[in-house]
């Protein structure tokens, strides 16, 4: 198989894939949940006075502080993603790019994406897309080896797009932005967890303690990820106390979040692979539904 790679690899034009390697390092179906979840939070805090150019704005400026997280990550993880199935693939281990390379796109990415949200926003949304990217890359990153507790420190900069776009409108932290950085924080434990499930014979060529205990796929481990899960229903109360959302906005929320929390619920009870794949499909679904709900109701 790595004989077949490295063939393919020697046939294809070398501009051709460097460049290739350069987006394929962007990781991107997550960068663009990411971007999309900071435009959700501007649109929320704009509230129906946001221009498409500032919409598109706060994309480009997400989407390019992601890209070099995402980056940067790849850099510290190089000869573990060597050793993993699922990332053994990618530019820096197969030798597509070098280094020095990554580093010098990643800078790019980086400035780009922060002057975006200083220039045409405000430097608190700067700020904030640096404190994401930092302890992404520097913080989750080697945690990953070190503690079960990586999920939870990777949560915060994953839950900071919504509060980076509701700031970039009003340049202020306020309990609405902290409300949308509540459920994205929420959700993205049995999000990270479900993924862990199915990978975590993978992962464990790295080192990797992606799942919630120590015990791996245990009853201890699926009831965290259940105790996670169920946390997003009662938050419908603080968003709705506040006026985020609406009383059928409000119902929505708890059948969607409960809904969300029927496969962690049998995941506990079964602690079976094909469980755990439907709890990351539900998490796929609920992220995008539930900002649809605040958005129109």
């Amino acid at each position: 198989m790595i004989t077949k790679k490295v063939e393919h690899i020697s046939k294809t034009p070398r501009f051709s894939l460097k460049l290739r390697g350069l987006v394929q390092m962007l990781k991107m179906r997550l960068t663009l949940l990411v971007a999309l979840s900071g435009v959700f939070g501007y649109a929320m805090a704009a509230d129906g006075m946001a221009s498409w150019v500032n919409l598109g704005w706060v994309f480009l400026g997400g989407f390019l502080v992601t890209g070099a997280s995402n980056v940067l990550n790849q850099i510290s993880e190089k000869p573990l993603d060597a050793l993993m199935n699922r990332t053994s693939n990618r530019p820096l281990p197969t030798g597509v790019l070098n280094e020095l390379e990554a580093i010098l796109y990643a800078i790019v990415l980086c400035v780009l994406g922060v002057g975006i949200l200083g220039y045409f926003f405000n430097l608190p949304a700067a700020l904030l897309g640096i404190i994401a990217l930092l302890s992404y890359a520097f913080v989750y990153t080697p945690m990953k080896r070190i503690s079960p507790l990586c999920v939870f420190i990777g949560a915060i900069p994953g839950s900071l797009p919504p509060l980076i776009g509701w700031v970039a409108f009003t340049g202020s932290l306020d309990t609405g932005g902290w409300i949308l950085f509540a459920f994205q924080f929420f959700w993205q434990f049995p999000h990270f967890w479900a993924i862990a499930w199915l990978l975590d014979e993978d992962y464990q060529k790295a080192g990797f303690k992606m799942l919630p205990t120590s015990s791996g796929k245990s009853r201890t481990s699926a009831r965290l990820i259940l105790t996670y899960t169920l946390c997003l229903v009662p938050l419908v109360y603080f968003a709705w106390n506040i006026g985020l959302v609406n009383g059928l906005g409000s119902i929505l929320l708890v059948v969607l979040g409960l809904a969300f929390a029927f496969p962690a619920w049998k995941l506990f009870q079964n602690l079976e692979a094909t469980t755990a794949k439907r709890l990351m499909f539900a998490s796929f679904l609920y992220l995008p539904l539930i900002q649809l709900v605040f958005i129109f109701a």
